[in-house]
């Protein structure tokens, strides 16, 4: 359900194009590490991945599931809350190594929060936590960097700000671009191999928004 609303909505609220590295392919029980940005940010990478033909369980914040319908769906579809800060918080792996023993693709967002900015403008990934490379190292599932630019185009700032942005997309259509990357299997100890996803993470974010003429991606690349 998830990704079948992502894919009609999200090209309602603004104008996707997807590209990946020549090298890239997203396996059956692979994880899908993405840079989070903006609330609407999960429903363009949905969107992105279904192109590609892939409908990823989505690890997210538990808030969710206390969300009239959305909670319900989210359930059925066996999407992954995510306690964090709270004793539950290891369930999420659980379930999340179970379903890429089932042969499901997870989406995580290592950075495990939106930025707290009130502009619309791209910025790299910042520090990443720690459950995606202990997802990695439990299952020796590869990661798969994705990076999307543009979401913040649709949403960002505060909560007048958000709702704004979203109702006059359509009429926006601002320009959204998802990247993926090749698969890697981070090695060294574990600071070793979250340097090396977010690297790949950070890298694919640089393609997705110098797609997009993002002054941030622009100055990196440049450096």
């Amino acid at each position: 359900m998830l990704s079948r609303l992502a894919h009609v909505l999200v090209p309602a609220a603004g104008r996707l194009t997807v590209s990946c590295d020549r090298e890239a392919a997203i396996a059956p029980g692979s994880i899908v590490a993405a840079n989070h940005t903006s609330l609407a940010d999960p429903a363009v990478v949905l969107a992105a991945l279904r192109r590609l033909g892939v409908q990823p369980v989505v690890m997210a914040a538990a808030g969710l599931w206390r969300v009239p319908l959305l909670g319900g769906a989210l359930a059925r579809e066996g999407h992954i809350p995510v306690h964090r800060g709270d004793r539950r918080a290891a369930r999420a792996l659980d379930l999340a190594a179970a379903a890429l023993d089932a042969g499901r693709v997870v989406l995580i967002y290592p950075e495990g929060g939106i930025p707290p900015r009130a502009d619309a403008a791209e910025a790299a990934p910042v520090a990443f936590r720690s459950g995606l490379v202990r997802l990695a190292e439990r299952t020796g599932a590869p990661v798969v960097p994705v990076g999307q630019a543009g979401a913040r185009r649709v949403m960002s700032g505060g909560g007048a700000q958000q709702l704004a942005g979203l109702l006059t997309a359509p009429a926006r259509r601002p320009r959204l671009h998802v990247h993926v990357g090749a698969p890697l299997t981070p090695a060294g100890d574990r600071a070793a191999r979250t340097a090396q996803a977010h690297g790949a993470v950070t890298e694919a974010w640089r393609t997705a928004a110098a797609r997009l003429g993002e002054p941030a991606a622009l100055t990196v690349l440049a450096a």
